[in-house]
């Protein structure tokens, strides 16, 4: 097991090119097993998550090859329709496969999934949207089972609006007999580049990114090549590593559309950040203010950079009150920070942070992927040495995060843990 290990202090200077959005490739990857034969999906990041992605398709009966960021899937000969706990327990977005099986293959048979411990978060709206659609759905053992000879187009409504239940139930729809249309649907980017990619098969969708889709079935899709969106997650991210250590970055390859809350908060705090041709430089300042963040769904506050700006409102001048809204427990990183100095005291599901001048590097334990990057932006700033145990979670979301931060001039390095 790695750890990674941090002398804090220095400014970040540079370009850092964002990787592609991990939560856009994996519902994409998933997409293939409706597009019989090659598929070839670009600006793929090299993460732990995309390789467990290929192992499932790989047992699905797909042909998998990985060639830097370029993944070729031929789902020609697609041809088992259970995705076993093995490879499902680690990951959550194992799901997506479930929705294209059924609609390609009349059934599937899908491990409840795993992933990060932050909180519930069921699949009953995925499973209700397919019984609207005409499939049998049955929970046994810990596995899914659904079958439906042909689904068939249906209205939807989704009590809450669900990222994967949207893109899961839009590919069940793509090939589905009549019109599906979902509502209150998640309408985050990775939804509509998932939109985007099913287009380029073939498929019929209208509104992805708002919160009514509305989806016409076709009887069949065709492979595809395509290029996946930027990962606003890891751009949001670096952004706020720029801020903490008052450094002078630019942002390279990210859509600047796609961080519209984050840069306004990260803005408020008083950092400046500005679009430049390609992307967004961030200068930090030697102490951002404190600001008041709500998770939101897109468009607002995403929860996926809390952590990150915890980190970074630890050390600003005032009181921040942080509050999440979308998962019950996502605060696991504050005892960390706690190690490192902080002054944080949790309400419910508001964190209240005292900014204190300074924070110092201590021995550190990650407990899922945020909390991971938000304890590596955290020893950026931090007086002397932190190491970061645990580091898997990170390499869950995050592409040779050590050596991108090392680029740009971060004393950051990768080893070992004995």
């Amino acid at each position: 097991m790695d750890k990674i290990i941090i002398e804090g202090g220095a400014g970040l200077k540079g370009e850092v090119r964002i990787s592609g959005a991990k939560n856009a490739a994996l519902p994409i990857l998933a997409s293939t097993i409706l597009s019989p034969g090659t598929n070839t999906i670009l600006n793929t990041p090299g993460l732990i998550d995309i390789k467990t992605m290929g192992k499932i398709l790989t047992h699905l009966g797909a042909k998998v090859s990985v060639e830097e960021d370029r993944v070729k899937v031929d789902t020609t000969h697609i041809n088992n329709p259970e995705a076993p706990y093995d490879l499902v327990r680690s990951m959550r977005a194992s799901v997506l496969v479930l929705c294209p099986l059924i609609a390609r293959m009349g059934e599937a048979k899908v491990s409840l999934p795993g992933g990060c411990a932050i909180g519930a978060r069921p699949i009953n709206l995925h499973l209700m949207g397919l019984e609207k659609m005409g499939a049998k759905v049955e929970i046994e053992h810990g596995y899914v089972k659904v079958k439906a000879k042909r689904l068939k187009g249906a209205k939807i409504y989704l009590d809450m609006p669900t990222v994967t239940g949207t893109e899961n139930l839009m590919m069940a729809a793509a090939l589905a007999d009549g019109t599906t249309v979902i509502e209150n649907a998640a309408c985050e980017p990775e939804v509509s580049d998932l939109a985007e990619a099913l287009k380029k098969m073939g498929a019929r969708i209208e509104g992805a990114g708002m919160d009514v889709i509305t989806i016409e079935g076709v009887n069949s899709l065709n492979p595809v090549e395509y290029s996946v969106i930027p990962d606003r997650i890891e751009a949001g991210t670096f952004m706020v590593a720029g801020a903490i250590t008052d450094g002078n970055i630019k942002l390279k390859g990210c859509i600047p559309g796609h961080l519209d809350a984050v840069v306004a908060k990260i803005k408020e705090a008083g950092v400046e950040i500005t679009e430049e041709e390609g992307g967004l430089r961030v200068k930090g300042i030697k102490r951002p203010k404190a600001v008041d963040i709500k998770t939101m769904t897109y468009p607002g506050f995403p929860t996926d950079m809390q952590a990150q700006m915890m980190a970074l409102m630890s050390v600003a001048d005032g009181i921040s009150v942080i509050t999440e809204t979308i998962f019950e427990n996502r605060f696991m990183h504050v005892a960390e920070l706690r190690r490192m100095g902080a002054d944080i005291k949790i309400e419910g599901n508001t964190a209240i942070v005292h900014g204190v001048p300074d924070i110092s590097g201590a021995p550190l334990m990650a407990t899922d992927l945020r909390a991971s990057a938000s304890l590596i932006i955290a020893g950026l700033a931090a007086k002397g040495k932190t190491t970061l145990s645990r580091v898997y979670h990170i390499d869950r979301g995050y592409e040779k995060i050590e050596k991108k931060l090392s680029a740009l001039g971060a004393r950051i390095t990768r080893e070992k843990d004995i």
